[in-house]
């Protein structure tokens, strides 16, 4: 979820540091969502992770979606040179609090002799002045540039790409039969950032692709995500964002709207583009945002060979929402936000006769809060309507929770939560649509300089309002990611998803090795 209002101290940061990163994301659960929501167009509840807990491609579901947590290139910030390498030690008196130097005095004459050249310094290159010690937050900013690959520069960008390999087993368990997998899975990521003095562009993009080692290809499901944030910088108290989003899934074979005996279930493209303008007035921080989306359904392949199209589902969104927030401190900014917006599908009526198109409202109320390195994240509460224009599909309301935490308890450990909350349509027969509540999480620790392990987890509940008949998918997993060196890592990832209730009892059992080559 963005986060659409932030501190001072903490926007004036972000906006040196490039800006926010957006992507298009993927549930991070098995099936993927293309829900009616008008507040963020990020669909992953969680926020933006470093390289080593994304983990296996092909194996891993609940990081698989997440964006890449993007750090400042090697700028001199202040008194900081974030090129240089040096140790943390929180003993050190920092360089504000250092005495002066003595003054030049006959005693003092040996201490204020010209600076010997260096013959090793470049001649095009300014003096490495010692910027003295660093505190806890820059030290452990200068420790990931230095584990992180540097990137290859492109004219004022900077590229970080990363391709991962793996090989992966998938044991699926459905109402008593039993089916294998072994597959080969090729993942990209990549993260291409501005170096601009003023404005910023950032560019996110992931695919993984799936081969299947036995030869039957059916159960192949690629996707494929690219996103991209223009911050504007249009005054000190003023940014605007242009945002725009495409990615492609197939449907889980576990969704409620999937094709029953379908070879190969309909994939899913899906456009996003958002525009909104943030401003602060004192205390007042205020935001406005428009968006649209607009999603294509490709034709699912029936088990007999034949196809089943999925045209019917076309649809196109629009919306609007509108933020308020006060500083209470620095850290420190409830909120309050109202949306609204329409989906029209290109069809008037589906394929069972029923007009799907409907109005949205929401509106929500939070927190947002931020404590720096440690605790940071955004907490809210609200209530969403979905009323469908056939007066035989009954309207879908929902009290909501939204929201994403980043706490960091102790150095090299790290917790991301997660919390969504959507509205999803039906395809079935006289059935509005369900409201879809998802709360993910991971657990990353640094044992080693150069090993991380992480835990992650995730549980979906479908909450069929009409039927009752609602069920839960639960994901939970394990891994390492061990850094062989700056380039090169090798990641090894279990994960085990079942599902249960409203007549669904299905098992998955995923692992993988693979390794991970990054620039």
């Amino acid at each position: 979820m963005k986060n659409a209002l932030l501190t001072g101290t903490a926007r004036r940061g972000r906006r040196t540091a490039l800006g926010f990163v957006v992507a298009v994301a993927a549930v991070s659960g098995a099936n993927p969502v293309y829900a009616q929501s008008v507040f963020s167009s990020n669909t992953t509840p969680l926020s933006g992770l470093p390289d080593s807990q994304f983990g296996t491609a092909g194996t891993t579901s609940v990081t698989g979606g997440a964006a890449t947590a993007t750090w400042p290139t090697p700028t001199t910030q202040g008194d900081i040179d974030q090129g240089a390498s040096r140790l943390y030690d929180p003993t050190a008196i920092p360089a504000t609090q250092r005495p002066a130097p003595p003054e030049n005095t006959v005693e003092n004459d040996d201490l204020n002799q010209p600076v010997e050249q260096d013959l090793n310094q470049q001649y095009d290159q300014p003096a490495d002045d010692d910027p003295g010690p660093l505190d806890r937050t820059q030290w452990e900013e200068r420790y990931r540039e230095g584990a992180d690959a540097p990137g290859m520069r492109l004219g004022t960008f900077v590229l970080r790409p990363s391709v991962n390999q793996s090989i992966n087993t998938e044991v699926t368990r459905d109402h008593g039969s039993k089916e294998t997998r072994n597959y080969l899975a090729t993942g990209i990521r990549g993260t291409l950032t501005s170096d601009w003095s003023r404005h910023a562009l950032t560019i996110t993009g992931q695919g993984v692709y799936e081969r299947n080692l036995n030869g039957n290809q059916n159960n192949a499901d690629p996707n494929a995500r690219i996103g991209a944030d223009l911050r504007l910088d249009i005054a000190d108290d003023t940014v605007a964002h242009i945002i725009g989003n495409y990615s492609f899934e197939r449907e889980d074979v576990a969704d409620p709207n999937a094709v029953g005996n379908a070879s190969e279930q309909a994939g899913v493209h899906q456009f996003e583009t958002e525009a909104s303008i943030e401003r602060e007035v004192g205390r007042i921080h205020g935001l406005a945002a428009i968006g649209a989306s607009r999603n294509v359904y490709t034709d699912a392949k029936l088990s007999d060979g034949s196809v089943l199209s999925m045209k019917d589902r076309d649809r196109t969104g629009i919306d609007g929402r509108l933020r308020l927030g006060y500083e209470l401190s620095p850290a420190i900014i409830p909120f309050a936000e109202v949306a609204l917006g329409h989906t029209s599908y290109d069809r008037r009526r589906d394929s069972a006769g029923y007009e799907r198109s409907s109005d949205n409202y929401a509106a929500r109320a939070g927190v947002a809060f931020d404590f720096g390195e440690k605790l940071r994240g955004e907490l809210a509460g609200g209530y969403q309507r979905v009323s469908y224009e056939d007066a035989r599909l009954d309207a879908v309301n929902a009290f909501t929770a939204d929201g994403n935490v980043s706490w960091s308890p102790r150095r090299g450990t790290d917790i991301n939560i997660g919390l969504r909350s959507t509205v999803q349509d039906s395809t079935a027969a006289g059935q509005g649509g369900w409201a879809e509540y998802q709360l993910s999480s991971v657990l990353a620790h640094q044992m080693r300089d150069h090993l991380v392990a992480r835990l992650t987890g995730s549980a979906t509940l479908r909450d069929f309002q009409e039927s009752g008949n609602n069920n839960v998918t639960w994901i939970t997993g394990a891994g390492l990611t061990w850094s062989i060196n700056r380039y090169l890592d090798m990641t090894g990832d279990i994960e085990y998803e079942t599902t249960t209730g409203g007549g669904s009892d299905q098992d998955i059992l995923r692992a993988g090795i693979g390794l991970t080559l990054r620039r």
